[in-house]
């Protein structure tokens, strides 16, 4: 029993700690509250509470920040949040005001560096996949941060193609000709993306337009893949329109699902 009473005290601790940084952050600026509570704020939890030494568990946090889209101003204010709190301080009012100025410089550079990490990497050449040449699902993700951020609302486009009956080689010979007929309709700087092997997607502005290039994508892709014997039984793509979920948290769930994975 005394072990279980301890690691319901832990959790508790835990949950205690989160639930007031994530006031404080909020109230600092933190400007999506639905996309704050990652994995690895309990992990930044945990080693604050009983490890001690944040700077690997702020490292990842930074990483996990970046990949979802958050920039790293509202980052550090998030670590400067976190610190206010465990430094106890308030204001009148009982919120927690944070201070970047006031925080531990390790505690900043910790995050910084993993967020910096995982930026570069999604800004660089691993953006792209190198048989496509389509975004990846990580810079796919981290775009959707942006889009959420901005109150915008497009749409994702989900392109499928059925390579079942498509053989070695050509599957991803398939996927390249997918890709160089979404970059010729979406030409005006739209994001497109793999998802998985025979999955592509785009995230396009809702216009007046649209109807119109997803029937010159279907068209084009079909010519494409009909026009190869070793890929004609592809030449059949199913394009489908996908409203965003009111959630970034439920937009990667759908990204999940279009994947194949769920």
């Amino acid at each position: 029993m005394g072990d279980r009473d301890h690691a319901g005290g832990t959790g508790v601790a835990v949950r205690r700690l989160r639930s007031r940084w994530r006031i404080a952050s909020i109230t600092s600026g933190w400007r999506f509250p639905s996309d704050w509570a990652v994995p690895e704020v309990d992990t930044v939890c945990g080693s604050a509470l009983f490890r001690g030494d944040l700077t690997a568990a702020l490292t990842g946090l930074g990483g996990s920040r970046a990949r979802t889209g958050a920039g790293l101003d509202e980052t550090l204010y998030d670590v400067a949040a976190l610190h206010a709190v465990l430094d106890g301080g308030s204001d009148t009012d009982g919120l927690i005001s944070a201070d970047p100025h006031a925080a531990p410089l390790a505690m900043l550079r910790a995050a910084a560096v993993g967020w910096a990490d995982v930026a570069s990497a999604l800004t660089g050449g691993t953006a792209t996949e190198p048989d496509t040449g389509l975004a990846t699902e990580a810079y796919l993700r981290t775009r959707l941060g942006e889009v959420y951020r901005a109150a915008a609302a497009p749409v994702l486009l989900a392109i499928e193609v059925d390579l079942a009956r498509v053989a070695g080689w050509s599957r991803p010979m398939a996927m390249a000709l997918v890709a160089d007929v979404l970059r010729e309709v979406f030409d005006g700087g739209e994001t497109t993306a793999a998802l998985g092997e025979s999955t592509a997607v785009v995230l396009a502005e809702r216009d007046a337009d649209l109807g119109h290039r997803i029937r010159r994508v279907r068209r084009r892709i079909a010519d494409r893949l009909s026009a190869d014997p070793q890929l004609a039984a592809a030449a059949h793509p199913r394009v489908r329109s996908h409203h965003l979920p009111d959630t970034l948290a439920a937009a990667h769930d759908l990204l999940y699902h279009l994947g194949g994975r769920g």
